[in-house]
């Protein structure tokens, strides 16, 4: 299951980095690095780090309930082989992706940091809203849980808002554009499954 390797090699990075057996510092989103020094490799590895265990149990959760869910819409909608690897795909490429408007935006300041594998897991959520927009989703304070079709909306304008206002360390800019890659990955990868959206939604 590429869900669960995906969550152990995020894990035991995490812990190493943790323990300080790896230099978190060397895989970290660091905008400066990356626009001016070239150190592509940092849209991809800040995702295998995360800032505690409260961050990365939470991202890590959230991915092992969603994750197998677009796993096998992908594996019936491309086969077995071909859906396992673009689920790999969209994940791996929603950590590069997700960050772009934050190296746009932060390129020329070095301070500027980011780790953890947030704006993937909004992929993968949100991909998952795609293929079951009823699916319920519980939201922290609300003991019921949320129809997808719902919960998406308001997660954007939520990402959105906070983003603009710039008040916390929470990356709500790669929230954002990891949700909204989340959507157009599978349309791009096949169209027709926006026909199966809106059938769920009694279309």
């Amino acid at each position: 299951m590429v869900t669960f390797i995906i969550i152990l090699i995020t894990a035991v990075v995490s812990l190493l980095c943790f323990y300080g057996r790896i230099n978190a510092n060397a895989l970290v989103f660091n905008a400066y690095q990356v626009w001016h020094r070239r150190q592509w490799y940092r849209m991809l590895s800040y995702g295998l780090v995360h800032a505690g265990w409260g961050h990365l149990i939470f991202n890590m959760l959230t991915l092992y309930f969603f994750g197998p869910v677009v796993e096998q819409y992908f594996s019936s909608a491309f086969g077995t082989s071909a859906g396992l690897i673009l689920y790999a795909v969209l994940y791996v490429s929603a950590i590069a992706v997700s960050t772009v408007g934050d190296l746009l935006k932060n390129r020329d300041n070095i301070y500027y940091n980011a780790v953890g594998a947030s704006g993937a897991v909004s992929a993968i959520l949100f991909a998952s809203i795609l293929f079951e927009p009823k699916m319920g989703i519980y939201i922290f304070m609300i003991p019921i849980p949320v129809p997808g079709y719902i919960f998406a909306p308001i997660y954007l304008l939520y990402c959105w808002y906070m983003a603009r206002r710039n008040m916390d360390n929470i990356g709500h800019t790669a929230h954002f554009w990891g949700a909204v890659y989340g959507l157009l990955f599978p349309l791009a990868c096949k169209p027709d499954i926006f026909l199966h959206f809106l059938s769920q939604l009694g279309f």
